[in-house]
C-alpha cells in the first residue's frame, strides 16, 4: 500500500527567509503560498513527486527536525560540498568530526553530507550506493568503503 513518503512539514521562524532559502539557495520549486496561514509549499524533485511544507511559528515553538534529499551518487561525491560552500552553507558529516567530506552509512549502503537551514534544521544530501550493506563497518569514508566493501 505505501509507495513512499510524499510530504513533510517543518516549522520556521521567518517564512520569507525560509522561502528564499529553499527556493533560491537550494533550488526547490515553490508550488504554494498562503500568506493568511503563513505557510509555503515546495516540490522536491519532480512536481507532484514529493512536497515540503514550511509553517511560520514563533521561535519557541520550533523543534529541530532532520530530513534528507535523495541525490545521485556522483553529485554527493563530487558536487555537494562545493554546492553548499558556494551558498555559504557549512557541510558536515554524520560524525561531526570536523571533516567536510561525505561519509558512507555502510548498513544501507549510502553516502551522505549534512548542512543546516536558517532555523537549524539538519538537512542531508544522500545517495544509495550499489551493492550489499556491510553494517559491521559502521560509518566510514568513501575511500575506506571502496577498499573494504569486498
Amino acid at each position: 500500500m505505501i509507495k513512499g513518503l510524499f510530504e513533510t512539514h517543518i516549522f520556521v521562524e521567518d517564512l520569507e527567509r525560509s522561502v528564499n532559502f529553499y527556493k533560491n539557495v537550494l533550488g526547490l520549486t515553490e508550488c504554494g503560498y498562503n500568506d493568511d496561514r503563513r505557510i509555503a509549499f515546495f516540490w522536491i524533485g519532480e512536481p507532484k513527486g514529493a512536497m515540503l511544507g514550511l509553517w511560520e511559528k514563533p521561535k519557541e515553538e520550533i523543534d529541530i527536525r532532520h530530513f534528507a534529499f535523495r541525490c545521485d551518487v556522483e553529485d554527493v561525491l563530487t558536487k555537494s560540498v562545493e554546492f553548499l560552500k558556494i551558498r555559504k552553507l557549512k557541510p558536515y558529516n554524520f560524525l561531526k568530526d570536523g571533516s567536510e567530506q561525505p561519509m558512507v552509512f555502510t548498513w544501507m549502503p549510502a553516502i551522505a553530507i549534512y548542512f543546516k537551514d536558517p532555523d537549524g534544521h539538519d538537512l542531508e544530501f544522500i545517495a544509495i550506493l550499489e551493492g550489499e550493506g556491510k553494517p559491521e563497518l559502521g560509518v566510514i569514508s568513501y575511500d575506506e568503503w571502496l577498499e573494504r566493501k569486498g
